[in-house]
């Protein structure tokens, strides 16, 4: 594992960073780079943007844009919460991944942490997202591995 770069087990359903790990949830189609697949992709990457600073905790996010705040009626639906660490492929099997959507943000379906439960992003828990945000510059490398 790289210092100063975000791991991501797909096995482990685990991103750790530095001191920090935290349960994820990654695709529940398995892993893979097809456009519209919900597959998480693997290999290297970097955080491109982030979204939601300051953000209050349950904030819902359409199109990168917060748009409110999460209640029940959203359950069920693939929400995109509290921060989104954009990511970008570093490498020719990965370098959709940026116009695929997929980030590392917050989830309200905290009991499915540990699982495969996404459409290909990295989900984690809000407190988690809004910690991991806090922590990580622009830049910051990212490693998915099965």
């Amino acid at each position: 594992m790289m210092p100063d770069c975000i791991h991501v087990s797909i096995r482990e359903q685990r991103l750790t960073y530095g001191a920090f790990s935290a349960p994820v949830s990654t695709g529940a189609a398995g892993v893979g780079t097809q456009e519209g697949s919900g597959r998480t992709p693997l290999g290297r990457f970097c955080i491109c943007s982030k979204h939601g600073e300051n953000a209050p905790l349950h904030t819902v996010f359409v199109s990168r844009l917060p748009v409110g705040v999460y209640t029940e009626a959203l359950r069920g639906q693939d929400v995109v919460l509290t921060r989104i660490l954009c990511l970008e492929g570093l490498e020719p099997a990965n370098a959709n991944t940026r116009s695929r959507y997929i980030y590392i943000h917050g989830t309200p379906e905290v009991e499915k942490l540990g699982t495969p439960a996404s459409h290909g992003c990295i989900r984690l828990s809000p407190q988690d997202a809004a910690t991991l945000f806090s922590r990580v510059p622009l830049g910051t490398q990212v490693f998915i591995e099965e």
